[in-house]
């Protein structure tokens, strides 16, 4: 059965001489006179952003040629997946050269522009700028990431994370929120977003309207924010109206319900009617775009989640976006097929004429503050092979150093064991932990090659643990030709599980920490900050935040004593458990 939508939620218009635009008469005159000249297809195409990959598409089944693609179906956005910085700068030259209207193009770059492009620099995960407590880290990781998005073509960021940690078990947004407390969130967001804008890159905050206080991933299901109107409003509310405030210029809404804000702005609203955000016009158009006035662009999370799709029917849900306030959608299923629908619901009235004219203006108000009308004009939307010197130039990955060295957390070393160095501790047995196989983020040999090579760089002998094996063998045995283990867990998931933890390589595995009591045991987080809840025997823990080389070498250096940890762990590290403090 079809949910009961909201009526009569007020639907606000767009103001392009407001925040975030500022646009100029000309600008607008650009604005409206391009939309007035579009034909239908052309103003329903605006409103989708296309997932462009390298090699064969796997997503959508799509077989055009991107001339095709841009041609018959006049998208307005584009995001892709993976390739080296010259691979993406090449794409996105042949995409603004076939479209007739420049086009936005996004990239998910929260941490540097390593997620612009496979070569791009990690700088800082927003929880090791948390920890760094020094907001020139998250300055840097939004500058970098805004430096090496224009190198490439990228023109929109959709980042950073504005969620808010309060559940400890959730590992959606582990290392993507910057705190478990609305204060931290604004003061790094604010500074990161002061980096990205040197680069004159369009800015988006999400997941409206707040992920981080539940332990499930709306990839699998609905995801919802059970705080109370109250605690909403000084927590979430307090972070949106800064950035509403500031001028932030999109929003990518989640598909996360908040029952309680939603039931208080429509009286007599039942639980099976509960909608996601994106689906939910209270929540868009009443909350969002009317009670916070924010006057942006709203746009979905990736349609193809579970927390939108199990909603109601495709062809339902489409237009059902835009007319509940959303003004551009994220990601075809099936490109035929979703333009289908949308220009069916406009055709059908779900998406009036005003609501259509409305979303227009905000995207193209949005391409016209950003320059790209003229830039498409004049030719310098195209980037060259020399803007590409700046990906991992020298000063970022001396950001990216400075960044490891503040973030790097030792979360606690109750038996006192480092430093830990050849020269006392020599012989070192080797953990290595993996995430999923299979995934996205599938685990691979080259950070373990790595941390091997670094370690024995440095004069230590290592041996590799098997661990798919029972076997531990003597004790004593152990005790005599094991110097110090080191556990390095690199579990990393993406949309296979609502949550990821250590998982053993077999049962009862001889990698599970037994040894803690026989050898100086030291064990690192390479990505997720609350491992303690599977290890609280481990008596040395780091958390490190990412398992680039230069967060490895950093991290291993520490542990020799060659520096401090400088980091500082939030209270979700501990997992509310007593034995994790020991």
């Amino acid at each position: 059965m079809k949910p009961k939508i909201a009526q009569n939620i007020p639907m606000p218009k767009v103001d392009l001489k407001a925040k975030p635009y500022h646009l100029s008469d000309e600008d607008i005159k650009w604005v409206k006179d391009t939309i007035s000249g579009m034909s239908d297809e052309e103003k329903i195409g605006q409103l989708f952003i296309n997932l462009f990959f390298f090699g064969e598409d796997k997503f959508s089944g799509n077989t055009y040629t991107n001339k095709e693609l841009l041609e018959k179906f006049h998208i307005g956005g584009a995001r892709y997946q993976g390739g080296t910085a010259e691979q993406v700068q090449s794409l996105l030259n042949d995409l603004q050269s076939y479209t007739k209207i420049p086009l936005l193009v996004a990239a998910n770059c929260d941490a540097g522009g390593n997620g612009a492009c496979n070569d791009g620099t990690y700088v800082a995960a927003a929880a090791m700028c948390e920890a760094s407590g020094d907001e020139q880290v998250s300055y840097d990781a939004g500058y970098v990431s805004g430096r090496e998005e224009r190198a490439i073509g990228v023109n929109w960021n959709f980042d950073p994370c504005v969620d808010i940690l309060k559940n400890w078990r959730n590992t959606i947004v582990n290392t993507r929120a910057y705190g478990t407390k609305a204060e931290t969130v604004i003061k790094h967001t604010n500074s990161y977003l002061k980096g990205l804008a040197e680069s004159n890159i369009v800015s988006c905050i999400k997941h409206w309207p707040g992920d981080g206080t539940e332990e499930r991933d709306q990839h699998l299901v609905l995801g919802e924010n059970l705080l109370s109107v109250e605690e909403w409003e000084e927590s979430f509310g307090q972070v949106y109206r800064n950035h509403i405030e500031n001028g932030v210029d999109s929003i990518m809404s989640g598909h996360i319900a908040l029952p309680e804000y939603q039931k208080a702005l429509v009286p007599g609203l039942e639980d099976k009617d509960i909608l996601p955000a994106t689906l939910a016009p209270e929540l868009i158009n009443g909350l969002l775009k009317g009670k916070l006035g924010f006057n942006g662009l709203v746009l979905t999370d990736a349609t193809h989640m579970l927390g939108m799709t199990s909603a109601m029917r495709r062809e339902d849900y489409v237009p059902q976006a835009i007319a509940a306030g959303c003004d551009m959608f994220l990601f075809f299923n099936n490109i035929e097929e979703d333009f289908g629908f949308m220009m069916n619901g406009y055709k059908n009235g779900v998406i009036t004429e005003e609501r259509l004219q409305d979303a227009l203006e905000r995207i193209l108000g949005l391409k016209a503050k950003s320059g790209l009308h003229k830039a498409k004009a004049d030719g310098s939307i195209f980037r060259t092979k020399e803007d590409l010197k700046v990906v991992g130039c020298d000063d970022h990955m001396e950001r990216a150093k400075r960044a490891a060295d503040k973030g790097i957390t030792l979360v606690k070393n109750t038996f006192d064991q480092l430093p830990i160095r050849p020269e006392t501790h020599k012989r070192i047995r080797l953990y290595f932990l993996e995430g999923e196989k299979g995934g996205i983020y599938e685990a691979n040999s080259k950070v373990l090659d790595f941390i091997v090579a670094e370690l024995e760089r440095r004069g230590f002998e290592v041996t590799v643990n098997d661990g798919t094996t029972r076997v531990k063998g003597p004790t004593l045995k152990y005790r005599d030709e094991v110097d110090a283990a080191l556990v390095f867990a690199d579990v990393i998931g993406y949309g296979a599980q609502n949550n990821y933890r250590i998982q053993w390589k077999t049962a009862m595995s001889n990698e599970v920490p037994w040894y803690v009591q026989e050898v100086p045991t030291i064990f690192v987080s390479l990505n997720f900050t609350t491992h303690l809840t599977d290890v609280p025997m481990v008596k040395c823990y780091i958390n490190a935040y990412h398992d680039d080389e230069i967060t490895i070498k950093s991290v291993i250096g520490k542990i020799m004593g060659e520096s401090e940890f400088r980091g500082t762990a939030n209270e979700n590290v501990w997992c509310n458990k007593w034995q994790t403090r020991l």
